[in-house]
């Protein structure tokens, strides 16, 4: 809902005429504040850094482990509304600064335990500080190789 176009040859950033569209749940604490800089392209992949840490969140509860899953829950889904609304989102995520829990059972599996590492790491307050998208890319492929990499044999 943020979308924007961004010309890099020109460094041209069309940003439409209303910066607060989108799924309100998904918003970065930036966007709810209305601190975003506009302006600034960086700004909008920032953003998309902490929508995608919650979308790793939701994958990640739904992924069984020890034969354990959790059925789909939305983010934040149990401190708001079902359909919530911007002023709902930023108290809890800019006055509150809540994050999703991360369910503990994650922490005993490698795999997921990295993603649990990575998903808070795109929930920093300051977007200066969250991942980038290369450092989460670079992340990814090295826990596919790891997975993919054939068993020993003795």
């Amino acid at each position: 809902g943020l979308a924007v176009m961004h010309s890099q040859g020109s460094d041209y950033l069309d940003i439409g005429n209303n910066p607060r569209v989108g799924t309100k749940r998904y918003m970065a604490p930036e966007v709810l504040s209305e601190q975003i800089r506009t302006d600034c392209f960086e700004s909008y992949k920032k953003t998309d850094i902490w929508a995608y840490g919650l979308v790793l969140w939701e994958i990640a509860r739904r992924t069984a482990i020890n034969g354990i899953v959790e059925e789909y829950r939305p983010p934040f889904f149990d401190v708001v509304p079902s359909d919530p609304s911007f002023e709902d989102m930023k108290k809890v995520v800019c006055v509150d600064q809540q994050t999703p829990v991360v369910p503990n059972r994650l922490y005993s599996d490698a795999v997921l335990a990295v993603l649990a590492r990575v998903m808070k790491e795109c929930w920093y307050q300051s977007p200066s500080a969250r991942l980038t998208a290369l450092r989460i890319k670079k992340t990814l492929r090295k826990l596919g190789q790891a997975l993919e990499k054939p068993k020993q044999d003795h």
